[in-house]
Formats: C-alpha cells, sequence, structure tokens
C-alpha cells in the first residue's frame, strides 16, 4: 500500500527552497517548491514564494497566476497582495496595482515600503495630494526611509515646490539615486559658508544631461567671488570650454587641483535657494565651435528642406523600467514625422539594434553616430538644424543651452524636472513640451508633433 505520507519532510524541503530562494540559486529554489506543490498543490506560502520567484526571473505571466492562485486561497497575506501590487505597477497597469497596496495596508498597516509604492502608484497616477500623504506615513512609520524623502523630493519638485524638494533632494545619497558619496577632507558646501575668496569644486553626477542642465549655476557661484573647479567626463570638456567664466576645469579621473569646498552639481539649486521664479535661464550659456559648425556646414551641403534634428532613445536607466516615466521610443513611433517632406538627422550617438532595419529603409533620417566625438561635436550639429525634437536625454538640454528651437517628448509621468501639465520649460525658454496622454502613447504625441511640423514656419 502507498504511504499516505511525502517522502521527505515537508517543513525541512521549504526551509531549504526558502535558503536557496535567498541565495539566489533561483532554479535550485523553484525545482524545491515544485516538489512541495506536486504534493500540495494549494499550499499558498509555496505558492506566493514560487510566484515571487518567477518575477523575478523574469518570467511575469508565470508569477502573476501564482500568485492570484495563492491570493484566492489565503486572501489575508499582506506580502502577497504587496508582491502582486510591485509586478502590476510594472507593468503599468496601475489602478490594479494600487488595489493590491490598499489590500496590503488593510492587513498590515505599519508596512513602511507598502506605503511608500502606493505613493508611487498614487504619483504616476497624477493623484499627487494621496501620494504625498502615503510618502509621509511611510516616513512616520520608518524615519530612516531615504527612498520615501527621495520620492517625496521629486514629486515636490515637479510640482513647483523647490524650497522642500531641493533640501530633500539631499536624500539621494542616502538612497543611492545619486550615486555613491565620494570622501573629501573638504567641507560639503550647500550654500551656508562664505565662498569669498575660496575655491569650489563642482563635480558631476548621475547623467550628463544633468551636468549640462545645471552647470548655467557656475557663473553664479563665481559672482560670489569663488574659484571654480569643475569636474568632468571627458565627453564634456570640449563644451565646457565655451561656458563664460574664469573656471578650471579637470576631466574625471584626473588630478584635482587643491580647493577648500565641494558642491556635488545637482545640488546648487539648494545651494543658491532656486525658485520656479529664480530659475537662472540666460540662454545660450554654450556656444558652438565655429571651426566644428563648418566642418558640419560642408558635410550636410546645401540646405534644401527645413533641417530637424531627432532623438528618439537613450541610454536606459532605472526610470525607463517604469512604463509610465519610460523615455525613449521605437523609432518606428516617429513614422508620422519622417513622412514629411523635411530633412531628418539623428543627433544621438547610439542607435538601437532593433531601430537599425527601419534606418535602413527611411534615407531620408541621415545618421553621424561616427563623427559624433563628444559633445562639443553634437553641438555643432545642433547648430545647423532648424529644430531639435528630442527626448529628455542630454541632446535635449544641450539643444536648450544652445538656445535652439527645441521639441521635448515627454512620457506620461515626466522627469521632475519638466513639472506639470505646462507645455514650456522655465529652464529652457525655446522649449515645448509634448506630454503623452494616456500610459506609452508615442503614437499621439507623434500625430501632434507632425501635425505642428506641417504648420511651422521655417526660415528659407
Amino acid at each position: 500500500m502507498a504511504s499516505k505520507f511525502p517522502p521527505f519532510n515537508p517543513d525541512a524541503l521549504f526551509q531549504h527552497a526558502t535558503s536557496l530562494h535567498q541565495m539566489e540559486r533561483l532554479d535550485e529554489a523553484a525545482a524545491a517548491y515544485a516538489k512541495l506543490l506536486e504534493l500540495f498543490p494549494k499550499q499558498p506560502e509555496v505558492l506566493n514564494a514560487l510566484g515571487t520567484l518567477r518575477l523575478q526571473q523574469g518570467r511575469a505571466q508565470d508569477g502573476v497566476k501564482l500568485l492570484k492562485q495563492s491570493l484566492s486561497i489565503a486572501p489575508s497575506q499582506p506580502m502577497g497582495h504587496y508582491n502582486l501590487g510591485i509586478e502590476l505597477q510594472r507593468q503599468g497597469k496601475l489602478g490594479e496595482a494600487l488595489l493590491c497596496y490598499d489590500r496590503a495596508i488593510a492587513l498590515n498597516p505599519r508596512d513602511a515600503d507598502t506605503h511608500l509604492n502606493r505613493g508611487n502608484v498614487l504619483k504616476d497616477l497624477k493623484r499627487n495630494k494621496e501620494a504625498l500623504a502615503s510618502y509621509d506615513r511611510a516616513i512616520a512609520l520608518q524615519p530612516d526611509l531615504a527612498s520615501a524623502y527621495w520620492n517625496k523630493a521629486l514629486l515636490k519638485i515637479l510640482a513647483g515646490d523647490y524650497e522642500e524638494g531641493w533640501r530633500l533632494y539631499e536624500w539621494g545619497w542616502k538612497s543611492g539615486e545619486r550615486g555613491s558619496t565620494r570622501q573629501f577632507f573638504q567641507p560639503l558646501w550647500l550654500g551656508e559658508q562664505q565662498v569669498a575668496g575660496k575655491t569650489l569644486l563642482i563635480r558631476a553626477e548621475q547623467g550628463l544631461g544633468d551636468f549640462i542642465q545645471f552647470c548655467r549655476y557656475v557663473p553664479m557661484v563665481e559672482a560670489l567671488g569663488a574659484r571654480v573647479v569643475l569636474e568632468v567626463p571627458a565627453s564634456l570638456v570640449s563644451l565646457l570650454a565655451t561656458l563664460p567664466g574664469h573656471f578650471t576645469v579637470v576631466e574625471k579621473g584626473q588630478p584635482l587641483p587643491e580647493f577648500d569646498l565641494h558642491c556635488p552639481v545637482m545640488s546648487l539649486p539648494l545651494a543658491l535657494k532656486t525658485t520656479v521664479a529664480s530659475i537662472p535661464a540666460d540662454i545660450p550659456y554654450f556656444y558652438v565651435d565655429a571651426h566644428k559648425q563648418e566642418m558640419w556646414r560642408q558635410r550636410l551641403g546645401a540646405r534644401t528642406k527645413p533641417r530637424i534634428g531627432l532623438v528618439w532613445s537613450g541610454s536606459t536607466t532605472q526610470i525607463d523600467l517604469n512604463p509610465c516615466s519610460k523615455r525613449s521610443l521605437p523609432l518606428e513611433a516617429l513614422q508620422p514625422l519622417l513622412r514629411l517632406p523635411l530633412e531628418f538627422h539623428a543627433l544621438q550617438k547610439e542607435i538601437r539594434p532593433e531601430d537599425a532595419a527601419m534606418l535602413a529603409r527611411w534615407p531620408q533620417l541621415r545618421v553621424h553616430q561616427d563623427e559624433l566625438h563628444d559633445f562639443s561635436d553634437t553641438a555643432a550639429l545642433i547648430g545647423e538644424m532648424d529644430l531639435v525634437i528630442s527626448v529628455c536625454t542630454s541632446v535635449a538640454h544641450l539643444a536648450g543651452a544652445l538656445c535652439r528651437p527645441l521639441w521635448v517628448m515627454l512620457p506620461y509621468s515626466p522627469d521632475y524636472r519638466w513639472m506639470l501639465e505646462r507645455t514650456d520649460s522655465p529652464w529652457y525658454p525655446t522649449a515645448t513640451l509634448f506630454r503623452q496622454t494616456a500610459i506609452g502613447d508615442w503614437s499621439g504625441v507623434a500625430g501632434k508633433i507632425a501635425k505642428q511640423l506641417l504648420d511651422l514656419p521655417f526660415p528659407p
């Protein structure tokens, strides 16, 4: 007669599977969970664990199915609702994700991470007051939860509350969103100390576009009487030579001269007490190298049509994993533009493999990636364009800083610097913003841009 008992200790096997899971030995853990489910197919803890593991493996459909099965058997699992909410949020199913977080909070109202993620969903739903309340609740429950302060900072800046937003932005160091903190013997400067007669190191952080946008503060710091040293990536060195001022530029990785204070470039709005009304927007603050622009003029030849510079994708960051804030789009989505009788030029250096085939079918879009060695080359090419149309990348910031006509394509939940609803930007007076009206709807953006291009009076 067959035994009624399994040939192993279920509790011991579950503990073993959990240990394998924690060590990220996912295939072995999955096999152990599956073995348990063969004999206990309705065990909610195992279904939840295997569902979570499948999500980690990128098998979203299997993971969601297992999590929902677990919750149908035992709905009083706060972590089950939380895990399902994370995946639905990742897929852009915000309404369903919010329900999951609400259920998790009803079962465990003191979990700070659930309140934080609920706040992020509400932010993407543009229910900002409720989002702030969720962030504040997360902070009340866990006063050192750096990511709650960070997300609150982004929402505050997005909404135009710069005073509190830039102050909270400093939590980005503890949350890891601003990279790793560099240790200097010299003090950090956030605007408290006098800088007259002192040397201030301003260093790059995060993306290249961030430095292009915020180096506009250098003349303001020099006006306070400071000597400025700029530490920048190699691709920005030539461009920074055109920024007005008497500062010293040092390529990142090279020895630094002596300095008295240091300030990360993204802390300058805080240090200089920026409000929306006081944003320094005197443009241009970069200039094109005349020799390089002449080279581009000869390379492009005689102008027979209006010239449009295009940027449709940038480097993938954590933000791009959220479909609500994904800033890149497939080149195919821009077909309504490319069919127009205009001359198009790709201003981006990196071309994604999935776009290469379409480029071959659209010869009216000229590619210059082999000639774009640094940002001074890109600046000179931008100087030959009548209009730049770009997603939120460093090239958009460069075009704005050069005072060139700029149209920016923004996702449904935009980066904090573009603020809410408005079609203009206080950072770049020549910019016009085109926003998604539905999550992932680049076709609507492209159609609106194509229509406006037809009505645009280009110079002869």
